[in-house]
Parts: structure tokens; C-alpha cells; sequence
């Protein structure tokens, strides 16, 4: 049985982690003080849609009748409502799909809980939590639609009461934190990957998982920190650009023109590079979109610069 999302292009470490049934149910009896000890008491639900080439997400599973997407971000998003939204829809639309909605006897369905583990370099609070509302155009302190969402910053020195009940939140982050300590220390990135599987191995941190992933590990990170950087040095690109054309053309037009086009000059730049890991303009949107910078790049955007 795995747990997993619904492509096989969606590259994170952590969405590979959570195919691991035993992980899965450890994470879930952290963050809910719960005993499960049998992972066959997982069903899992994979979200198959055809709504958008960019949906999917990191892990979906019933368990006690609780219906547990779990997602996690490198890079904060404020759009976690929505798109958590968009996935339930579709994932309770097919365990539906034979039900009877009209008869007269209420459907039940399992009680969703959202949850996002973040773990990257921007600053965030412990926990924090999101909700649908507050992306409406008209304001209304009763919604009539609301969708809660959870998020708990996995970053060392940050909850370390669930990290502490979860080796597997734990070991995860010590990787991730290994990995950016060898980049900070000028290693290049896959060499840095390399090195830091080799101390969780070492140092029994998810030896198993690392001593059969390695190779899929490497691919994925690789992927991840590459990407990164491309983002952190065309983010950069677009306002040198931006402040450029300010100053010649007028601060407020020039420097609006020069980020929209340092913004697709960056574009261009992370497909080149997505490129040398990526085969197929959906695998490379998918990919783009993960970042709220480019949460609203198009396929077709994506095929012009392919």
C-alpha cells in the first residue's frame, strides 16, 4: 500500500517519505496523540484529476473514518485553502461516485483535515493557520463556504515537541538541514545531497529509507535546491532590471514594466534549467507552479520557452 499523490512527476523527498505507510501513520499519531500501530489501517484515497495538469498533492488517506491531506512547502504559499480545497473536491467526488446524493438518507462522508508542513529558509511562526475566507473578494465574517488549514513550520528550533514524537519529521529536517549547511559551506549541490544521506546512513537517521532512495533522493533534491537557487537569482534579475528601467523611464511605470519583464526573462531562465531534469512541458508547469511567484504560469506559457 502507498500513499502518494496523484503523478508520478511530483518530485519532493517528502511525498516519497510519505509512501512509506509506517512513516505515514507515525506523522498522523504525532500530530493527533494517537497509538495506531497497524499502517494497514491507512486507506488510501490517490487524487487522479483531470482538472489541471498542476493539481496534485503530497498525500491523501483515511484513517478512523478522518480524511487526512497533507501537504508540504519549501516556500510559503498563502493559497493553501484554495488548492486544498480543489483537491478534497476531487478526491470526495470519487469515493461518492456510487452513492445515491438525492435519496432521503444523509450521505456521510469522512471528517478532512488539512495540514501543511512547511520548511523553508522565510521566516514563520510555529503554527499558523489559513482559512479560505480570507481569500474572498467581499469580506463576510459568516462564510457560507470555509476550509480550515494548518501549518507547522518542521524547521529546527520550531516545534519540537511534534518533532520529538516524530523520527520521521525529525530525521527529514536534520537531511534538510545537513544539505543546506554543505551548499552554505560552498559544496555543490549534488555533491552536498551525497554527502548528507551519507551522515543520516551513518548516523541511523532514516537509514533504511535512504539506503533504498538514495538514488530517486539525489534526482529529487537535486531538482529541489537547483530550482531554488534558479528562483533566488532570477527574483534577483527581475528587480535589478525593475530599478533600471525605473530610473530611466520613471520610477513607478519604469520599474512595474522592468519587473513583468525581468518576471519572464525569469520564466524563460527556470524552464532552461528545469529542462536538465524535467522531459515534458507538464512535468516542468507543475513544477513552476509550486512557487506563488509563478502560481499563475499557463501551459502555454510554459511551451513557448520549452
Amino acid at each position: 500500500m502507498s500513499i502518494t499523490g496523484n503523478r508520478e512527476y511530483k518530485s519532493d523527498v517528502f511525498s516519497l517519505l510519505m509512501q512509506t505507510p509506517e512513516y505515514a501513520l507515525e506523522v498522523y499519531n504525532a500530530l493527533n496523540n494517537t497509538h495506531y500501530d497497524n499502517p494497514e489501517d491507512i486507506y488510501v484515497k490517490k487524487l487522479e484529476s483531470s482538472f489541471s495538469l498542476s493539481i496534485r498533492n503530497d498525500a491523501s488517506f483515511i484513517i478512523d473514518s478522518y480524511f487526512n491531506l497533507y501537504e508540504h512547502q519549501s516556500s510559503y504559499c498563502p493559497n493553501m485553502p484554495l488548492r486544498n480545497l480543489v483537491y478534497f473536491s476531487d478526491l470526495i467526488r470519487d469515493l461518492i461516485k456510487d452513492m445515491d446524493w438525492f435519496e432521503r438518507t444523509l450521505v456521510k462522508i469522512p471528517t478532512p483535515h488539512f495540514v501543511v508542513f512547511y520548511n523553508g529558509i522565510e521566516p514563520r511562526p510555529d503554527v499558523e493557520i489559513m482559512y479560505l475566507s480570507s481569500a474572498f473578494m467581499q469580506p463576510t465574517d459568516e462564510p457560507e463556504l470555509e476550509l480550515k488549514c494548518t501549518t507547522y513550520n518542521i524547521n529546527t528550533n520550531h516545534n519540537k515537541n511534534l518533532l520529538e514524537k516524530s523520527p520521521v519529521l525529525k530525521g527529514y529536517m536534520i537531511f534538510i538541514d545537513k544539505v543546506r549547511q554543505y551548499i552554505k559551506n560552498d559544496v555543490p549541490v549534488k555533491q552536498s545531497i551525497e554527502q548528507a544521506i551519507r551522515y543520516c546512513i551513518q548516523n541511523h537517521i532514516l537509514e533504511e529509507f535512504f539506503r533504498k532512495r538514495k538514488a530517486e533522493v539525489t534526482k529529487m533534491m537535486t531538482l529541489d535546491f537547483t530550482f531554488e537557487r534558479r528562483l533566488e537569482l532570477t527574483k534577483r534579475d527581475a528587480m535589478e532590471q525593475g530599478r533600471a528601467e525605473g530610473l530611466s523611464q520613471g520610477l513607478s511605470q519604469g520599474l512595474s514594466q522592468g519587473l513583468n519583464q525581468g518576471r519572464n526573462q525569469g520564466l524563460e531562465a527556470l524552464i532552461t534549467t528545469l529542462r536538465e531534469f524535467l522531459t515534458t512541458p507538464e512535468d516542468i508547469l507543475a513544477r513552476v507552479v509550486q512557487n506563488p511567484n509563478y502560481s499563475d504560469v499557463t501551459l502555454e506559457q510554459v511551451k513557448r520557452y520549452f
